[in-house]
């Protein structure tokens, strides 16, 4: 059974910093249930092979187990923590960065009528379903490369275009096609995105960054809501609580200069919003977060 060799592949090959001899594959092994973290998703396909997840995003909730993947196609953040992991049964996972421009030459060499239509409507950034049996055959191929260096540099580059492709072909494969698209609505919204990533600590007016994107006012809300389950300004505010929260690991008596540098002009309101988010205020959290191990950003959503 293919889940069955890909937990043992995953397990075997498992290191602390989630990383692997292939590029952009990763592997997660989890042994205890932690509680909720914050982090940024990355555009990546995630399988679990073994145990369970649970990630928030906006108002919705994701949960995905054994033999289900989920695929980000927009880099967000989220929420998200293992729901079934323990030392006799860790959570098990497999992860593979999605890059645009590998979504682009597929879809370019594709023949007529091979890929599905693209719609032009942006869809979730997240979504989850069960794995294909053919998906998990070839992440087991890829996988099995890890004990076969002599062969990984020429097969491992083919063995990951042919699961993008299944992925592409799949029933989430609309946000993947539209992930190499840029002329896209989910390219538009991805460019939005990355903007207020970028310029997270300044004010801005939702009507300028659709202009940026190309959009409409209300095409762009409509959409970026359809995308991120948020608002452009709730996004933003999501961006700024979380780097105020990476700052303070290492600045912890600067609560007010930590909060003015994220753009919070109100020391009172970003205690308030910080609290809301992680349920303590900023200066308890910084301290507890200070001997913390944390999951790499953004690995395995």
């Amino acid at each position: 059974m293919p889940l069955e060799e890909l937990r043992a592949l995953l397990a075997r090959h498992a290191r602390p910093d989630w990383t692997t001899a292939v590029d952009g594959v990763l592997i997660s092994k989890v042994e205890r249930e932690d509680p909720p973290a914050p982090s940024m998703s990355g555009t990546v396909l995630a399988v679990i092979a073994q145990g369970a997840k649970r990630l928030a995003l906006g108002g919705r909730v994701y949960e995905y187990g054994a033999g289900q993947y989920l695929v980000a196609s927009v880099d967000l953040p989220v929420t998200g923590h293992f729901t079934r992991a323990d030392p006799e049964r860790p959570a098990l996972g497999f992860g593979m960065v999605l890059e645009p421009s590998a979504v682009a030459e597929l879809l370019l060499q594709a023949g007529p009528g091979d890929a599905p239509r693209t719609g032009t409507g942006a869809p979730s950034g997240i979504a989850v379903s069960d794995a294909p049996p053919a998906m998990l055959d070839a992440v087991v191929r890829l996988l099995r490369l890890l004990d076969e260096p002599r062969d990984r540099a020429v097969l491992a580059p083919l063995i990951k275009r042919e699961i993008l492709w299944r992925l592409m072909t799949g029933e989430q494969g609309a946000a993947v096609r539209q992930l190499g698209l840029a002329d896209s609505g989910l390219s538009h919204i991805s460019r939005a995105v990355r903007w207020i990533r970028e310029h997270y600590a300044e004010p801005f007016r939702v009507e300028d960054v659709a202009r940026l994107s190309g959009m409409s006012v209300s095409a762009f809300y409509r959409n970026f809501q359809a995308v991120t389950a948020m608002s452009p300004i709730q996004f933003q505010k999501q961006i700024r609580l979380q780097e105020a929260r990476l700052l303070l690991v290492n600045h912890p008596g600067d609560v007010t200069g930590v909060g003015h540098r994220v753009g919070y002009d109100n020391a009172s309101q970003f205690s308030r919003e910080y609290r809301r988010q992680f349920g303590e205020p900023p200066s308890r959290d910084a301290v507890r977060l200070r001997g913390a191990v944390r999951t790499p950003a953004g690995a395995l959503t």
